[in-house]
C-alpha cells in the first residue's frame, strides 16, 4: 500500500522565465539522453548509501522515506500532465515497455488502430507483432516535413477501429503532431488516444484534461532530465480498469492473494522498482519544476533556430522536418548527400567531441515519409545547457567535414 508523503510539490505548466545558468552544474547530453548530473547523482547516491529500501515492503523509516519519494515523483508527473491523481502514474523500465503495456494490454482480436507514418519502432513492432491476433493498423499519412495530414482520418476509420496510437513529436525530424485535432476526432468517434510522449514530456505542455487520452507514455531520461531506466505511463481510470498487466507478481500489497491486485498503481508494478533511478528522476523533476518547462523549451528552440539558419546555408547539407520552429522540437536531422552519415557522425565525435546519432533512429517509417530512407540522417539534439557558442562550433565542424 502507498504511504502519502508529508510534503507535496506543485508543478505549474506556466512559469515565469527562469535563468538557465549552468556554470555550477555538470551536464551531459547526447542525442537520445539528457541528465542534470550533479543534482541526480547526489540523489541517487543518497538512496544507495542511506536508504536502500523497497516500497511497500517494510515498516521502518527508510522504507517510509522511499515510499514518500516515489509518491511525490508520481505527483510531479501527474501535475506535469495537469492531473491530480498520482496513482494513475505507473512506472516502467522504459517508454518502449510503457507502450507495450498499453498496446498489448488494451487491444483485442479484431481491433483496428490508426498510427501516423512517423512512428518509432516502439509503436510499430508491437503492432506488427499483433497481426497474428487479427489486430490490424492503418497509417495516417504525413507530408515530407512529417506534418500529419489530418484530412485523411475519416477515410481510414472502420467499424473495427479502436484507437489512435501516435507520437507527440518525431524523434527523427522534431515534427510536432496535431494532437488537438486527433483528440477531437477520437472523442467524436469514441476512440482511445494513446500518446507516445517520449520526445515531449518535460518540454511541451501535455494536458490530459483537454486531450482526454487513454494513456500518455513517457520516459525519464530525455526532457524530464532523469536517469535511464525511469519511465512510465499516465493511465486514465477507464483505461486502467480495462488494461491487462504485462507483468504480474509481488507488489508488497494484498500479499494474501495469488492474483494481481486491481489497485493502482500496484496492478502494473509487479516486482522491484528502479529505486535509485526514481530518486534521480525525483530530483530532476524538482529541478525542472523550479526552472520551468517554458524556459527550457524557449532556450532549446533558440539554439535549434540558430543551427538551422547556419547549417541550412551549407550547400552540402539538407535540413529535414519543418522549417518553422513553431512546428518542431529542438531535434534537427540533416542529410549530407555526398557523404556517408555514419562517417560524418564518427568524425563529429572523434575530431570535434560532438555527440550525434546517424542512421534510422529506430524509425524506418518516419524516414520513408521524410524521403531519407535508407540512407537516414545525422541527428543533432539541443538541450537546455547547450550554448550558442556550442551551436556555432557544431555548424563549423559539420561544414569542415562536408566541404571536401
Amino acid at each position: 500500500m502507498m504511504t502519502r508523503p508529508t510534503k507535496t510539490a506543485t508543478f505549474p505548466l506556466t512559469l515565469a522565465p527562469a535563468g538557465l545558468e549552468a556554470s555550477a552544474m555538470l551536464w551531459a547530453k547526447a542525442a537520445p539522453t539528457s541528465m542534470p548530473m550533479a543534482v541526480m547523482a547526489e540523489s541517487v547516491n543518497l538512496f544507495i548509501k542511506q536508504v536502500g529500501s523497497n516500497v511497500n515492503r517494510g515498516s521502518y523509516d527508510s522504507a517510509f522515506d522511499a515510499g514518500d519519494v516515489v509518491y511525490e515523483t508520481r505527483e510531479l508527473i501527474a501535475e506535469l500532465f495537469n492531473d491530480t491523481v498520482p496513482e494513475q502514474v505507473v512506472f516502467t523500465r522504459n517508454v518502449t515497455e510503457s507502450l507495450n503495456l498499453v498496446i498489448k494490454g488494451l487491444l483485442n482480436p479484431g481491433d483496428h488502430v490508426l498510427v501516423t507514418s512517423m512512428e518509432h519502432n516502439a509503436v510499430m513492432r508491437p503492432l506488427t507483432g499483433l497481426r497474428d491476433l487479427d489486430i490490424s493498423f492503418s497509417r495516417i499519412p504525413c507530408n515530407r516535413e512529417g506534418l500529419l495530414q489530418t484530412a485523411a482520418l475519416e477515410n481510414l476509420l472502420t467499424f473495427r477501429t479502436r484507437a489512435v496510437v501516435m507520437t507527440h513529436a518525431s524523434n527523427v525530424s522534431g515534427t510536432i503532431m496535431d494532437v488537438d485535432t486527433v483528440s477531437a476526432f477520437c472523442r467524436e468517434h469514441d476512440l482511445d488516444l494513446i500518446l507516445d510522449a517520449a520526445q515531449t514530456a518535460g518540454v511541451l505542455p501535455i494536458d490530459v484534461q483537454i486531450w482526454n487520452p487513454a494513456a500518455v507514455c513517457f520516459t525519464g531520461h530525455k526532457s524530464l532530465l532523469g536517469p535511464q531506466g525511469t519511465s512510465g505511463a499516465w493511465l486514465s481510470k477507464n483505461t486502467a480498469s480495462q488494461l491487462r498487466p504485462l507483468v504480474e507478481g509481488g507488489t508488497g500489497s494484498f500479499s494474501e492473494d495469488e492474483v494481481q491486485p486491481e489497485k493502482l498503481p500496484d496492478k502494473f508494478e509487479a516486482g522491484t522498482l528502479n529505486m535509485p533511478g526514481l530518486y534521480g528522476l525525483h530530483a530532476a523533476l524538482l529541478w525542472l519544476k523550479k526552472t520551468g518547462i517554458q524556459s527550457v523549451h524557449a532556450h532549446e528552440m533558440m539554439l535549434a533556430g540558430r543551427f538551422m539558419e547556419k547549417a541550412g546555408s551549407i550547400k552540402q547539407v539538407e535540413l529535414t522536418g519543418p522549417q518553422s520552429l513553431d512546428q518542431r522540437t529542438a531535434v534537427v536531422s540533416v542529410v549530407c548527400p555526398r557523404h556517408d552519415h555514419g562517417e560524418v557522425a564518427h568524425r563529429l565525435a572523434k575530431e570535434y567531441g560532438i555527440a550525434t546519432r546517424s542512421g534510422m533512429h529506430c524509425a524506418p517509417s518516419a524516414h520513408k515519409t521524410l524521403g531519407t530512407y535508407p540512407a537516414g540522417t545525422v541527428r543533432f539534439s539541443f538541450g537546455c545547457f547547450n550554448t550558442l557558442k556550442e551551436v556555432d562550433q557544431a555548424v563549423n565542424a559539420l561544414w569542415q567535414i562536408v566541404k571536401s
